[in-house]
C-alpha cells in the first residue's frame, strides 16, 4: 500500500518563540540547509515529503500563518527574475519552489483547538487513503541515506496499518513528548500496546516500560507518523464529543482510541528529530544542521576561538 498524500501542521502561534514571532512565521524560520542555502523550516520538510515519494502535500494553516505561508510558495515575478540574473543557484531555487507549489494544497483551521484538531481539519484532502503526517515546526536528519519519512513509510509499506515514528528517551523528557508503551516486533519495531499524552515519570513508570529499553528510558513521538483514515474518525469522536486535554483535541488520545480498533506500531528512525518552536531547541537545530553543512569547519574554528 503506497502513501501519495501528506499533511503538514503549521497553524501554531509560536509564542514560545516570541517576540521573533510577531514578524516571521513560527515554520518559516530560517535555517542554513545542508547544501548551504537558507530556507524556512517548512520548505526543508516540505521537500523531505517530496523526496520520500509523496505526490500531493496538505499544508495546516491558521488565519495569522496563512498568507505568509502561502507568500513564499508564490513564484517570483519576473523582476525577481531580473533581480537574481547571474545567480544561477537563486532562478533554480525559484523553479524548485514553483514545483513545491504545484503539490501543494493549503487547508484552514479556523480556530486553534490543538494539534488533534489541526489534524481533523485536513480530512477532506485526505479522504479514503493513509498519509503521512509531519509537523511544521520539527525537522529531521537522517543517520542514513534515506529521509526519515522514508524510513518510516517503508514500515508502513510492509506492515499496511497506521505506525508512530518513535525515538528512545530518557525519563526526564517525558514531559514534553507523546509516549506509546510498545512489543518488541522485530529490529525497531514494535506493537503498540498503549499511547499516554506527556505522561509524567510515575505514569509512565508503571504503565509505559518497553520490554528491551534501557531502564528510565521510553519510545517518545519523534514527529511524524502515518495513519490510515480510521484517525479521523476516532478525531470525530473527540470532536463531537468536545473531550478535550488542556482545553485542546489532542492527537494522542485519538491515536489510543485508533489502537482499540486497529493495529498500530512504532517505529526508531536512525535520525535525529529537531523542534525549532523554541529558543533552545531552534539553536540546537541551527548547530545539528551547520555542522552537517558545507560551514561546520568555519562553524568547529569559531567554537575553538572563544
Amino acid at each position: 500500500m503506497k502513501v501519495h498524500k501528506a499533511v503538514i501542521t503549521a497553524a501554531g502561534r509560536g509564542t514560545r518563540q516570541y517576540p521573533a514571532t510577531n514578524v516571521v512565521q513560527k515554520e518559516l524560520l530560517p535555517i542554513v540547509d545542508l547544501d548551504g542555502l537558507t530556507r524556512p523550516a517548512l520548505q526543508i520538510i516540505v521537500a523531505e515529503a517530496l523526496a520520500s515519494g509523496v505526490e500531493e502535500i496538505g499544508i495546516v494553516v491558521g488565519p495569522a500563518s496563512a498568507e505568509a505561508i502561502r507568500q513564499h510558495f508564490q513564484p517570483i515575478s519576473p523582476s525577481e527574475r531580473e533581480l537574481y540574473a547571474g545567480k544561477s543557484w537563486a532562478l533554480c531555487e525559484a523553479d524548485r519552489l514553483a514545483e513545491m507549489a504545484a503539490a501543494i494544497t493549503f487547508i484552514s483551521q479556523p480556530s486553534q483547538e490543538g494539534f488533534g484538531h489541526a489534524v481533523y481539519c485536513a480530512r477532506e484532502f485526505v479522504g479514503d487513503q493513509p498519509f503521512l503526517l509531519m509537523l511544521g515546526d520539527h525537522l529531521y536528519l537522517s543517520d542514513t541515506d534515506k529521509p526519515c519519512a522514508r524510513q518510516l513509510l517503508d514500515v508502513f509499506e510492509r506492515h499496511g496499518c497506521s505506525v508512530s515514528a518513535v525515538a528512545v528517551t530518557p525519563e526526564h523528557l517525558l514531559h514534553l513528548f507523546g509516549t506509546a508503551r510498545g512489543r518488541p516486533l522485530e529490529p525497531g519495531v514494535y506493537e503498540v500496546e498503549k499511547f499516554v499524552e506527556k505522561p509524567s515519570a510515575a505514569q509512565a513508570e508503571a504503565e509505559l516500560e518497553t520490554p528491551g529499553l534501557p531502564v528510565g528510558h521510553y519510545l517518545c513521538f519523534f514527529g511524524m507518523h502515518v495513519f490510515t483514515p480510521g484517525i479521523f474518525e476516532a478525531l470525530d469522536h473527540l470532536v463531537r464529543h468536545d473531550v478535550r486535554e488542556h482545553g485542546e483535541i489532542q492527537l494522542t488520545t485519538a491515536q489510543e482510541l485508533l489502537r482499540r480498533k486497529e493495529r498500530c506500531l512504532a517505529c526508531t528512525v536512525e535520525g535525529s528529530r529537531h523542534d525549532i518552536g523554541t529558543p533552545e531547541g531552534y539553536l540546537s537545530t541551527l548547530v545539528a544542521f551547520g555542522l552537517r553543512g558545507p560551514y561546520r569547519a568555519a562553524i568547529e574554528a569559531a567554537a575553538g576561538h572563544r
